[in-house]
């Protein structure tokens, strides 16, 4: 029931409690008899009835507006995802072109392996792009396998992974997690979407960091949730460029020159989501990120 629906049926509720009520303890409980002509019965039935649907065409009124302002707002958003799509594939298309005209063209065999490089590299790119597109449309209908999982198993497995990539060398990758007085609880939940989600967050910590940077991946056990943490002291985030970090595709100032499609934060937003979890970033320009993830403790038994 929504709430307009609570509000305009409390009247009889209330009154019908007190007949209710009245009856059932023999409460004092006079007969009153009215008189009145037809003619004010009509008015009365007609004042009635325009009342019932001047609310009702009120209520209608203000949800076609709700409505139209949803659509509206759906309309603008698909517009910019779809604009942002095109600067994506525009990009490395363009970069494809020129690559396969220099290898037709190359004067010698070393350029023409240079612009068959290139070539590899947009492709890469264009097949990563596409390939998280896929994982975020399907983590609307996948069903997700719930099982316990050992985040302090999982964390350790994400930053042993990290370790392979070229951005690791010269930061520090420190891992936090309690063993005392006892470890971790345990979480439920699909564990290869939740070590791509950590995962996606610590690859984004290394590549905006420099070397000399720190970056934490931390845990803890807050209640009834896990709260798992990932923090850098990178170049963090302008103010003017926070409510965009969620939106497919968006990607700002500092992410020139920085490999990326601008779905890794949008993917790891959907992921925790799913996980009945929340996400939430933090960020002061100059100083670093912070982004935190609560997920739900399976009840003891």
């Amino acid at each position: 029931m929504r709430r307009w629906q609570v509000w305009v049926s409390l009247p009889a509720f209330v009154s019908l409690v007190l007949a209710l009520l009245i009856n059932a303890f023999s409460l004092y409980n006079p007969v009153f008899y009215m008189r009145a002509s037809l003619s004010v019965l009509l008015f009365l039935v007609g004042l009635l009835v325009t009342l019932t649907l001047f609310v009702m065409v009120r209520w209608w009124g203000r949800e076609r507006q709700a409505l139209a302002a949803a659509q509206a707002a759906m309309a603008d958003e698909r517009r910019r995802f779809l604009r942002r799509l095109d600067h994506e594939l525009k990009n490395p298309l363009t970069a494809v072109r020129t690559g396969l005209a220099n290898v037709l063209d190359a004067p010698t065999e070393g350029a023409r392996q240079e612009a068959l490089e290139t070539v590899q590299a947009q492709t890469l790119r264009l097949s990563r792009l596409t390939a998280d597109l896929r994982k975020i449309a399907e983590l609307e209908t996948r069903p997700l396998e719930h099982a316990p999982l050992d985040l302090t198993t999982l964390l350790a497995e994400v930053v042993e992974a990290a370790e392979d990539l070229a951005e690791t060398a010269g930061r520090q990758v420190r891992l936090t997690v309690p063993q005392a007085p006892w470890p971790l609880p345990v979480v439920q939940g699909d564990r290869d979407l939740l070590f791509l989600a950590v995962y996606n967050l610590l690859d984004n910590a290394l590549k905006y960091t420099q070397p000399g940077d720190t970056i934490e991946l931390r845990a803890r056990e807050d209640g009834r949730v896990v709260i798992v943490e990932v923090a850098d002291t990178g170049p963090g985030i302008p103010n003017e460029e926070m409510p965009h970090v969620w939106n497919e595709l968006y990607r700002g100032q500092c992410a020139n020159g920085v490999p990326g499609s601008g779905l890794g934060l949008p993917l790891v937003k959907a992921i925790i989501e799913r996980h009945k979890g929340q996400v939430n970033l933090h960020s002061r320009a100059g100083q670093g990120t912070l982004v935190t993830l609560h997920l739900p403790v399976i009840p003891a038994r």
